[in-house]
């Protein structure tokens, strides 16, 4: 049986952070578990920029402006206290992969070079390009070779094992050859990624962004937390969906309605295209809703026009988004403007963290880092820029921290065999059984009403009506089965699977959004359009249950920075 001290399920830049943090510990064996190869990890997509008060551009710029930002873009539901550890590490993790070997864009005296971002009070975001992430993922990776980390990949964990409150492995499938494993771990680290495909009509996600680190821990009995926010990116692609950063804004990016007008002076006279993400994206959904975008339906838009800035800042700057352009909508945004609409993007919500310093969760040798946790330094909206500060700054201490308590565990005599057993003899149930139901069915209707019915604008009638939607498609899945009974490379197997997770999962987000009775950042509900902190200035636990989830409720921490009206 395999068997780890530290075990990281997940390879992208959170989950690569906590494993060169903690293979530095010579005495201790390191284990990374991911269904895809490392630099296929959704990371890899990021690509304006992140952030760091470094003063580079502006020296009024600090630590304590990032904080505050990051309060305020939060709505004021963020942990005040986490958010303040993650920007006054920010700097230090920024120079951390500086030396690491990431190629930050410089300024011509050779300083890292740093773009203005929405929600910010300064130009904060470091970047590389336009391909931030890609870079950062292969530097991290590249650096975990040098440290001989072990990886399994294309491994898929399907479950996790508990004993008394205490990690004590996952159940995995190794697909390439179908064998199910139990692998003993003494301490696990989950750094799986986001949901966002459970809109999978329009995301930005990698088609493995299917929430499994959420979905596994919240059947392990570990509460989700802050599900009913998720965050939109105003500007996705016509067509696909697909991201075009928020750094083309930060260039100097104009958004245009069908009249020619620069629409967002009447949203947010100030910051104008640089308000907070979900300002910006329920801004051009108004547009086009009130008539004043171009196209019908899903395939209506607005413009997003780069052509002022000159083809020589767009090749520089923006290389990939260009090519992105030419690739997927025929557009040549050096020649003409690029039809854009908001996108599912990224989960604010995720796996409760109890401890910010360490990320462990309220199960002792059990840790999440990235968006699969909410610590909550996002609070109902994340800024632009601090989904890959959060990478780098928690999984560095919840790499150290999972080695000292891997180190305070000795051996013992849980019998994870039998475990083993169990789920094989589960999956070779599973791979006989015959199909009654059609799997792209299921999973294009969730997909569609989770879209219609819980996006960017909310009401009660239509939530609850995708909550009935949900369970109609949870009793459906029942009846469904892989239908391929093969055993290598079983890609059926997998998709049924996270059809499973995603399920779960959009139940949570449905049951905790009709639950919350405000507008609150990326939550914003058209029969209840206002902020309500005295009966909602808390965090939403979603605990799992067979008959769908039970929610509860906990404080936010405030340390300095009292709630207050939210204009830009």
């Amino acid at each position: 049986m395999l068997s780890y001290d530290v075990l990281i399920v997940g390879a992208g830049g959170a989950g690569l952070m906590a494993a060169l943090e903690a293979s530095k510990a010579k005495d201790v064996k390191v284990g990374v578990i991911t269904k895809v190869y490392p630099t296929r990890s959704h990371t890899g997509a990021a690509q304006g920029g992140i952030n760091a008060a470094l003063a580079n551009v502006d020296p009024s710029d600090s630590p304590e402006v990032h904080t505050f930002d990051t309060v305020k873009g939060s709505d004021y539901l963020g942990d005040q206290d986490a958010i303040e550890f993650m920007c006054y590490e920010a700097p230090k993790r920024i120079y951390e992969l500086e030396h690491l070997g990431v190629p930050f864009s410089r300024l011509p005296d050779g300083r890292i070079a740093q773009r203005p971002f929405g929600g910010a009070g300064f130009p904060r975001t470091c970047y590389a390009a336009d391909k931030t992430g890609h870079v950062i993922l292969h530097t991290l990776y590249e650096q975990c070779l040098k440290n001989d980390v072990e990886f399994l990949n294309e491994w898929f964990v399907t479950e996790l094992i508990i004993d008394n409150n205490e990690a004590k492995g996952v159940i995995a499938i190794d697909i390439r050859s179908g064998e199910v494993h139990a692998i003993k771990a003494k301490a696990i680290i989950f750094a799986t990624g986001g949901y966002a495909r459970v809109y999978w009509v329009r995301n930005t996600n990698a088609i493995g962004s299917t929430g499994d680190g959420m979905a596994i821990c919240y059947r392990a009995g570990i509460p989700l937390k802050d599900m009913e926010f998720v965050q939109f990116h105003p500007t996705g692609l016509r067509s696909t969906g697909i991201l075009v950063t928020e750094g083309a804004r930060g260039e100097g990016g104009y958004l245009i309605n069908n009249k020619g007008e620069r629409f967002m002076a009447r949203y947010a006279p100030q910051k104008m295209e640089l308000a907070p993400r979900d300002l910006v994206a329920r801004s051009i959904e108004t547009e086009i809703l009130e008539g004043r975008g171009w196209g019908e339906g899903m395939m209506a838009y607005v413009h997003l026009d780069l052509r002022h800035l000159g083809a020589e800042k767009i090749k520089s700057r923006l290389p990939q988004i260009r090519q992105l352009c030419i690739d997927f909508e025929g557009v040549d945004p050096i020649e003409e403007p690029i039809p854009v609409r908001p996108t599912a993007h990224y989960s604010m919500g995720g796996i409760d963290v109890r401890d910010y310093k360490t990320s462990m969760t309220g199960v002792n040798g059990v840790f999440a880092v990235g968006e699969c946790a909410c610590v909550s330094v996002h609070g109902a909206n994340r800024l632009g820029g601090n989904s890959l500060l959060d990478l780098v700054v928690f999984g560095k201490p919840a790499g150290a921290a999972a080695v000292e308590y891997a180190r305070s565990k000795s051996a013992d005599n849980f019998n994870l065999k039998a475990e083993e057993e169990r789920a094989r003899r589960e999956i070779e149930q599973l791979l006989k059984k015959e199909s009654k139901e059609n799997i792209n069915n299921i999973r294009i209707e969730l997909a569609q009403t989770m879209w219609d019915k819980v996006g960017i604008f909310r009401e009660e009638k239509p939530m609850l009506e995708a909550i009935e939607k949900i369970k109609e498609l949870k009793e459906r899945y029942k009846l469904l089965a892989p239908g391929d009974s093969g055993r290598i490379f079983n890609t059926a197997l997998i998709n049924y699977i996270e059809l499973g997770y995603l399920l779960d999962l959009a139940e949570a987000i449905a049951t905790t959004a009709v639950l919350r009775k405000e507008s609150r950042g990326a939550h914003a509900r058209r029969d209840y359009p206002n902020r309500d902190d005295e009966n909602f200035l808390k965090h939403s636990l979603a605990y799992y249950t067979p008959d769908g989830p039970k929610v509860e409720y906990c404080e936010v921490r405030i340390t300095k920075y009292q709630p207050q009206e939210r204009t830009y």
